[in-house]
């Protein structure tokens, strides 16, 4: 049984004939004739009386399309209800982002939500495995971060593309250079943080490297990080949007990444099963005026986020 079924019922009930009741519809009678007895048959009763000019229901088939009037109501209200959620621009609204992507977004994110005074904006910095499990048990609205590949039950809306620097210690003697080619990396000598820039999934640059030559320090935070690298030797990479949060005098210090420069695509991910558009489209606003023109994703930047 569908709605379809008992909305075709509903339709010869109003005009006692099959064909009117088809046209109606923008189907052929013969496809409303098989979709009834379809649903007589599941029923095990006759809804109409097909000897009867015009056509009449049955004393079971009334009951039926008293019943299937009922129904039809609370489901366009349930309709209702999705469109109103998907416009609903009000309430609160969970966002967690991952810790490189945080501290370009967070502060200006909150800035332009303030023009939408029925948003209560939680945002929270955790890493990309808390942030998917926190959507997939509804305990986040939405997620912000960089993964690879695809998140099954999760819906994920493209944002920005960013290019990956190098940030060079001051004593190490890749500071020499004007820039830093992948092919040429001193594995020995780098620094990465850890659950999050994965070179593996994102950049894909050591994949002809031997792993084994290479010693990995792992640090929480990018600050943090970039102490470590200024008091010893060695080098990281880093997010291009990172390199105006460093101070002046630690900006002398990042190298372009060439042949190739390694890129990762950031995105806004939520559960499949969620409905509202319009606050989608408000983060998305937010995006497009946090990240520059050029990194902004085309569809998205040309169209706004339908479900």
């Amino acid at each position: 049984m569908t709605l379809q079924q008992l909305d075709y019922v509903l339709a010869i009930d109003e005009y006692h004939q099959f064909v009117k009741a088809a046209e109606s519809r923008g189907i052929t009678q013969s496809t409303l004739s098989s979709m009834i007895k379809k649903l007589e048959e599941e029923l095990d009763l006759v809804i109409f009386d097909r000897n009867s000019h015009p056509v009449r229901p049955t004393e079971a088939g009334q009951a039926i399309i008293d019943k299937a009037r009922i129904v039809l109501y609370h489901a366009n209200q349930l309709k209702e209800t999705v469109l109103s959620e998907r416009k609903k621009t009000m309430g609160r609204l969970s966002i967690g982002i991952t810790p490189t992507i945080a501290p370009c977004i967070i502060p200006k994110m909150f800035g332009h939500m303030r023009q939408h005074t029925g948003i209560d904006l939680h945002a929270y910095e955790m890493n990309r495995d808390t942030i998917i499990e926190k959507l997939k048990t509804a305990q986040l609205d939405m997620g912000i971060m960089s993964i690879a590949h695809e998140i099954e039950s999760l819906l994920e809306i493209p944002l920005y593309t960013e290019e990956f620097v190098a940030y060079v210690s001051p004593h190490d003697p890749l500071i020499q250079q004007q820039n830093v080619d992948c092919n040429f990396m001193p594995l020995d000598r780098i620094w990465v943080l850890q659950h999050e820039i994965s070179f593996q999934e994102q950049v894909n640059i050591f994949e002809t490297k031997e792993p084994g030559r290479r010693a990995i320090y792992e640090s929480g935070n990018i600050p943090t990080l970039l102490h470590l690298i200024n008091a010893n030797d060695g080098f990281t990479v880093l997010p291009e949007l990172h390199v105006p949060l460093l101070r002046q005098e630690d900006q002398l210090n990042v190298r372009p990444l060439v042949n190739p420069t390694p890129t990762r695509r950031v995105s806004l991910f939520v559960r499949q099963d969620y409905v509202r558009e319009g606050m989608l489209n408000i983060v998305a606003d937010a995006i497009k005026t946090i990240i520059p023109d050029h990194m902004i994703d085309e569809h998205l930047a040309k169209y706004p986020i339908r479900l």
